[in-house]
């Protein structure tokens, strides 16, 4: 039987009760699939950790969760914690830390949820949005000086390599590839920022050569918010730059019924580090502590994580168990509309997985 060994990392707010909901998941599954399992080890790092330490997570923090074979991320933000402290300090220094250069996030409208695009149906929104994970706008690069002073001044640089550029484009139109409409969307913006979103923009060209049978567009990120709205069908596989993927996905969320429900992968294409999955609501402290948080999105990250690690039927089994849950009314958090709790939702799922395993083994 092969054992697969987590870090879970719930971080802050909601994190802390949505990964805990889906290591109760990611244990039902396993203990009904007769072939593998988990070993997880939980890291206490976030706002709590940096209060007791003065830092978001040890300085050899990355040691200890290398050699694992995945990691269950909850949110990192903490309204008492400057944002840039907690995000820098834990989540993109794991990021960048183990190059997960391609952040990953699947969106569609779940059966049973109220999508605010009322002429959009399910099958009209069906989409992967591929995130430059690495550099860009997020590269870390700039500074201040004379602060204090009315000449003060505050730089924030955009890097992109071509090796960086072209790597992310190359998952991208390779997961084009994948999927059944074959079809690419390329976000830029060109027209305003003529030089590093022109070299995008000339790469993507370039490694689109290697993709024939792959149809793919180009459209300005501006454009891309209305393109999402009034005609989310002709979209399919999207790739967009650090900044660009990290505001479109959102919407992206919001069009398919809540934040509460998306799932994010943040991957090492080469495996060489331990991938990591999260949901992407964030640290919600407003409802911390209350049971109110939806666990969906921690669950389809579970989804994503086990697909990853190569169980794609324990994926797809988990996968129909969210549709069947998300399809009970009864069964929405707040966020959605109802009055469930992360603790009825999670054990919805529970339950179902177990009622699986054992129609299976009957």
């Amino acid at each position: 039987m092969k054992t697969y060994s987590i870090a879970t990392i719930p971080g802050d707010g909601i994190g802390k009760e949505v990964v805990p909901a889906g290591q109760q998941v990611l244990e039902a599954i396993a203990a009904g699939s007769q072939g593998f399992r988990f070993e997880f080890e939980n890291f206490g790092w976030g706002g709590d950790w940096f209060r007791a330490h003065g830092v978001m997570m040890p300085d050899d923090g990355l040691d200890a969760i290398r050699h694992k074979d995945a990691i269950l991320f909850g949110s990192a933000g903490d309204p008492h914690i400057p944002d840039h402290v907690t995000l820098w300090g834990l989540r993109l220094k794991i990021c960048q830390g183990f190059d997960q250069y391609a952040n990953v996030r699947p969106t569609r409208i779940l059966p049973g949820i109220d999508a605010p695009l009322k002429r959009c149906g399910p099958e009209d929104l069906n989409w992967v949005i591929v995130r430059e994970n690495s550099e860009g706008e997020y590269s870390g690069v700039g500074g201040r000086v004379h602060q204090g002073h009315p000449i003060e001044a505050a730089t924030d640089v955009s890097i992109m390599t071509r090796a960086g550029v072209e790597r992310i484009l190359r998952f991208a139109f390779k997961l084009a590839r994948s999927r059944p409409r074959k079809q690419l969307t390329v976000v830029t913006k060109s027209n305003a920022q003529r030089h590093a979103m022109v070299m995008w923009d000339q790469i993507a060209n370039e490694v689109s050569r290697d993709f024939p049978d792959v149809q793919w567009d180009k459209e300005l990120v501006d454009a891309m918010t209305a393109r999402m709205v009034n005609k989310p069908a002709t979209l399919d596989t999207i790739v967009a730059t650090n900044l660009h993927a990290d505001i479109l996905s959102d919407l992206a969320a919001a069009l398919a019924g809540s934040l509460g429900i998306a799932p994010t992968g943040n991957i090492d294409p080469e495996r060489r580090y331990p991938s990591m999955f999260e949901p992407i609501h964030g640290s919600a402290f407003d409802i911390m502590g209350k049971g109110l948080a939806n666990p969906v999105g921690t669950f389809w990250s579970c989804v994503m994580l086990l697909e990853h690690l190569g169980e794609a039927a324990a994926a797809q089994q988990l996968m129909r168990v969210i549709e069947q849950v998300t399809a009970d009314p009864a069964l929405h958090t707040g966020d959605l509309g109802g009055k469930a709790t992360t603790a009825q939702v999670t054990q919805a799922v529970c339950e179902r997985l177990a009622a699986g395993a054992r129609r299976k083994a009957a």
